[in-house]
């Protein structure tokens, strides 16, 4: 089974021709690969639901069918935190920018971003209380004071920890979609 989400849209780093290449631009993508650490987390997710479910089957064998039904239900939550785990981060169509968190999505139209640019600052490292010197892009928007929204990207999440390549490449396409749909 495919799952479009893990990966972005080859189209952006094999079209030479355009700075925003696509097929469709209503479709939203992500315009850059999740990172090692998401994966890896993902797998790791995955892999403790599949010995959950597997204890569920051993539970309902030996006669509980309730408490089988409790463990079966952790596994299924467990495998729908890790897909959507695998889903959080910053996709873009010609409607909007969207930010998906891991309880939240926000959606903000092309018509109400300002800006998107990369800064130095303080960001979190892997999403800790602890901040370290690193590399943000952030969005600035009609309506909101850059100091209330958090950075879309930073050099210190699960995507781009150790990658600052593919860090700059996602802050320049990300950046690229912004200045194109924000002219019109």
């Amino acid at each position: 089974m495919p799952l479009p989400f893990l990966t972005a849209d080859r189209t952006f780093e094999t079209a030479a021709e355009s700075a925003l290449p696509y097929d469709d631009p209503d479709r939203w993508r992500r315009p850059y690969r999740p990172g090692p650490w998401r994966v890896g987390m993902a797998a790791l997710w995955l892999l403790l639901a599949s010995l959950t479910l597997f204890a569920a089957v051993l539970t309902a064998l030996t006669g509980s069918v309730p408490t089988a039904g409790a463990v079966l239900v952790a596994g299924v939550l467990i495998v729908a935190c890790a897909l959507r785990l695998l889903r959080m981060g910053v996709w873009v169509s010609r409607r909007g920018l969207r930010r998906t968190g891991f309880l939240r999505t926000r959606t903000v139209p092309w018509a109400r971003v300002v800006s998107v640019r990369t800064v130095q600052q303080p960001v979190r490292w892997l999403g800790l209380p602890r901040t370290v010197q690193g590399q943000a892009l952030t969005l600035v928007s009609k309506d909101r004071r850059t100091d209330d929204t958090p950075p879309l990207l930073t050099t210190h999440t699960l995507d781009f920890l150790a990658r600052p390549v593919a860090f700059d490449r996602a802050a320049d396409m990300l950046e690229a979609w912004a200045a194109e749909n924000g002219r019109g």
